[in-house]
């Protein structure tokens, strides 16, 4: 073959795979705009729900208790803050749903299959953590704090603020509780064992306290009503981890003997 016509078959070949690599990051960028998109479009139409019931649902929110605002402005940023907070809460399902459509494409089978499964698995604890929060750790922490400081002050709550201490009490929470599928994910692409979480749990638990410390407010009893469950979504971790190593062990050998039995 003339070296001439090799280099220009060269050539074309680089430049055929340079416009198909293009082409592809192109695809992959216009489904990221549309799915941002749709994600956005989610958002605000929830925005305008909630905002537009804000009478409704405010009771519930604030559990009758006395409030005070500081300002006009102080309206505006307490309204503001809850509406967007609940209006991310209700699109969450749609932005998992929105991501696992773009990322579905790159991912292997294994991928696929696990977050096919627990996906539905970590909105459903994210809800939890939240219910946890709001029923359980918000109540018992507001009030503990309210006595605790009536007995030298006179107490004024303004709105903002107990906003802010209700977010603080119920959204972090809601992520903490998706530690097992987290623990779980991390099994599965063999870069965490129940071995492992066995041997760092002392470290574990500290890590716990720390960020129950820093996720809930300055008192010892909402710290302990945080750090219990945490405590428990571990040791369960653990459970689950290690149930699914024995299962990929039992399939394995099972594996192992099939291919015996059709060597001999």
């Amino acid at each position: 073959m003339d070296p001439y016509q090799e280099h220009k078959a060269n050539a074309v070949t680089e430049l055929t795979q340079k416009k198909i690599k293009e082409e592809s990051l192109t695809e992959h960028l216009a489904d990221l705009r549309k799915q941002l998109i749709k994600s956005a479009s989610v958002f605000i139409f929830f925005l305008v729900i909630v905002f537009s019931t804000i009478n409704l649902w405010l009771p519930y929110v604030t559990r009758g208790n006395d409030l005070v605002v500081l300002g006009p402005f102080q309206v505006i940023k307490l309204y503001t803050s809850i509406c967007v907070t609940l209006s991310l809460g209700l699109s969450l399902p749609f932005f998992i749903h929105f991501i696992w459509t773009f990322v579905k494409p790159g991912l292997n089978s294994k991928e696929v299959r696990f977050l096919g499964i627990y996906a539905p698995a970590m909105f459903t604890l994210f809800i939890l953590g939240i219910t946890f929060g709001y029923y359980v750790v918000n109540p018992l922490s507001y009030q503990f704090l309210v006595n605790f400081g009536a007995m030298n002050f006179e107490i004024m709550v303004s709105a903002s603020e107990y906003v802010h201490f209700l977010i603080m009490t119920t959204v972090p929470l809601g992520f903490l509780f998706e530690l097992p599928i987290i623990v779980l994910f991390l099994n599965s692409i063999d870069v965490l064992t129940a071995a492992a979480l066995i041997k760092v749990r002392k470290w574990s638990y500290l890590v716990i306290a720390v960020v129950s410390a820093l996720i809930t407010p300055p008192d010892f009893i909402s710290q302990l009503i945080v750090l219990v469950p945490m405590a428990l979504l571990y040791e369960i971790s653990i459970y689950l981890v290690r149930r699914m190593e024995n299962r990929r062990e039992k399939q394995s050998n099972i594996s192992v003997e099939i291919k015996q039995d059709e060597m001999r």
